[in-house]
C-alpha cells in the first residue's frame, strides 16, 4: 500500500486539529471568550460583504441588462415587435398541438 498525497494531508489535518484542540483547552475562560467574539464578529463582517455583493452583482446584471436592450432596441429598432410576434405564434402553435392530442 503506497502513501497519496490525500493520507499526508488527512494525517496534517488530524495533527493541526488536535494541536488546535489542546492550544484551546489551556487557554483561560477570558481568553477563550474573547476568541469566540473575535470569530462571530469575523463571520458576521463575512456574511455582510455576502449580502453587499450579492446586492451589488443584482444592480450590476440588472443595469447590464437595461444597456443591452438599450443598444438592441438602437441597432433593431422594431426588434420589440418582432419577438412580440415570434412568441405569439409559438404560443399559438403550442396551444394548437396541445388540442390535436388531446382529442
Amino acid at each position: 500500500m503506497s502513501v497519496d498525497n490525500k493520507h499526508i494531508a488527512a494525517i496534517l489535518l488530524g495533527a493541526a486539529a488536535a494541536f488546535g484542540a489542546y492550544k484551546y483547552s489551556n487557554l483561560t475562560d477570558e481568553e477563550k471568550q474573547k476568541m469566540k467574539d473575535n470569530l462571530k464578529d469575523k463571520f458576521h463582517k463575512l456574511k455582510d460583504e455576502a449580502e453587499s455583493g450579492a446586492e451589488s452583482a443584482k444592480n450590476y446584471f440588472n443595469d447590464l441588462k437595461d444597456k443591452a436592450a438599450g443598444v438592441l432596441k438602437e441597432h433593431f429598432p422594431d426588434v420589440e415587435k418582432h419577438l412580440e410576434e415570434f412568441f405569439k405564434s409559438g404560443n399559438k402553435s403550442s396551444s394548437a398541438e396541445r388540442t390535436e392530442t388531446s382529442v
